[in-house]
């Protein structure tokens, strides 16, 4: 698995097309997920990502998911790491700037941190995407 993250709007997807020579046919936005206002919970959402695709685009929003179903997206993404362990992940860094006063984004932003730290250690490979520039950090 490769793990490219990076501030919003900075080319993270752009590169993995480019690197991985795939177009948005190849690409799931979990952005994209039904249900996403916490309609569904996180373990079902989990289920209504296409793992056939390359590229899981948007991460932070199947997190932004969990969260508010009070599940850990952590957790739901290590029973089904069979399922993505040969995908290229994309999740926006959303640690930066000023700590959000509502409790709800504030967890969001905690969650994001644990299953970055999570996928990093499981990643074979991780990016971080500044400026459209690639930084290898494993």
């Amino acid at each position: 698995m490769h793990l490219i993250f990076g501030g919003a709007y900075q080319g993270k997807l752009d590169y993995a097309k480019e690197r991985y020579g795939v177009t948005e046919r190849d690409v799931w936005d979990c952005a994209l997920l039904p249900g996403g206002h916490g309609e569904q919970t996180g373990s079902t959402l989990i289920n209504h990502i296409d793992y056939s695709k390359k590229v899981i685009d948007h991460l932070e929003a199947f997190i932004l998911a969990c969260v508010k179903s009070g599940e850990e997206a952590k957790e739901l993404l290590a029973d089904s790491k069979a399922l993505w362990k040969d995908s290229v992940i994309i999740c926006a860094d959303i640690s930066s700037g000023i700590v959000p006063c509502d409790a709800e984004l504030r967890a969001w932003r905690e969650m994001t941190g644990r299953t970055l730290m999570y996928l990093g250690t499981e990643a074979q490979e991780v990016t971080r995407i500044f400026c459209g520039i690639p930084q290898k950090v494993k």
